[in-house]
């Protein structure tokens, strides 16, 4: 009898354990774990960003009740809304850059909007590119020299945030002057004007929209509408940062004028106050540990108060 009643003890005990691991196994869809739900189907919910009815580029308009415009313009705005850590990155280091550029484009009598094309160009970030481009505004060294920029083995002025950008808008302002429109400025600036008149020449297309041309001019305007439509209205595409998570303001600087030559510029630094490391951060343009200056230039070095 005993024996029994140890036997139905057993197989109610393996019963109970049966139905608790079952229990944590098989997740409804309301689970806020890992596994599937009761229909197979991942425990997540991903959209398609609504496309705008009306998108422009400084103040020209895209042809948006047209289904390829429509297309790419979809395309970039999926490609940057679920680019999180990018788009991130954009949001922070616009907050800080930002203001900068915006005072410039004013002053340069450019639109608000080619602080956009900055950010599909570089990320608002000193980076280069595997063809030699460096800078926010991705300058090649003959276009930066071109434009006025000082560019040599100690000094890299594409990398000089507002000598750069006031570069940028110079250039800009000339390709618009050739090409007529914003829109195909931006293109020129992208593949070259020369090779942009060719296509347009050969393909008889009077505006961006009628080309068909390397499939990164093709894209490149659509993206920078989509970065600009996503930084203006970061909510709308599941971007929330606070405030306080925001990149902030540089400092306040002053300027020290230098028309020698540096031995050490970070004795140079440690003569301010500063340390070498903070001296780059605040002058990222210096590229060499020391300054020759054999052609007697004039410098104006950022140093925080």
């Amino acid at each position: 009898m005993q024996r029994i009643l140890l036997s139905f003890s057993l197989v109610g005990f393996f019963f109970l354990l049966f139905v608790l691991l079952s229990s944590h196994t098989q997740p409804n869809a309301d689970s806020k774990g890992l596994g599937p739900t009761d229909d197979g189907s991942l425990p997540q919910i991903v959209q398609s960003p609504d496309i705008p009815s009306y998108a422009d580029f400084c103040g020209e308009a895209l042809p948006m009740d047209e289904f390829d415009s429509k297309e790419r313009l979809d395309r970039e705005l999926i490609s940057n809304s679920y680019r999180h850590s990018g788009t991130i990155l954009y949001l922070k280091r616009a907050n800080k850059y930002f203001p900068i550029m915006e005072k410039i484009l004013a002053e340069q009598g450019v639109p608000d909007d080619l602080k956009y094309l900055s950010v599909a160009e570089s990320g608002l970030a000193n980076v280069k590119s595997p063809a030699g481009a460096r800078g926010f505004w991705q300058f090649m060294k003959a276009t930066g020299q071109e434009k006025g920029l000082i560019i040599n083995s100690e000094v890299d002025e594409r990398l000089h945030l507002e000598k750069s950008t006031r570069a940028a808008c110079k250039h800009l302002k000339q390709l618009k002057a050739q090409h007529g429109t914003w829109q195909l400025a931006a293109a020129a600036y992208n593949m070259g004007g020369p090779n942009l008149r060719k296509n347009m020449a050969r393909q008889n297309a009077n505006d961006y929209f009628d080309l068909n041309i390397n499939e990164e001019t093709m894209r490149y305007l659509y993206r920078i509408v989509a970065i600009k439509e996503i930084m203006k209205n970061p909510r709308n595409y599941g971007f929330y940062i606070d405030d306080f998570h925001m990149y902030q303001p540089f400092p306040e600087t002053y300027e020290v004028e230098v028309k020698t030559a540096v031995s050490s510029w970070a004795e140079f630094a440690e003569q301010y106050g500063i340390s070498y490391r903070e001296l780059k951060i605040f002058n990222p343009w210096l590229t060499d540990s020391k300054l020759t200056n054999s052609a007697k230039k004039t410098y104006y070095i950022k140093i925080p108060k």
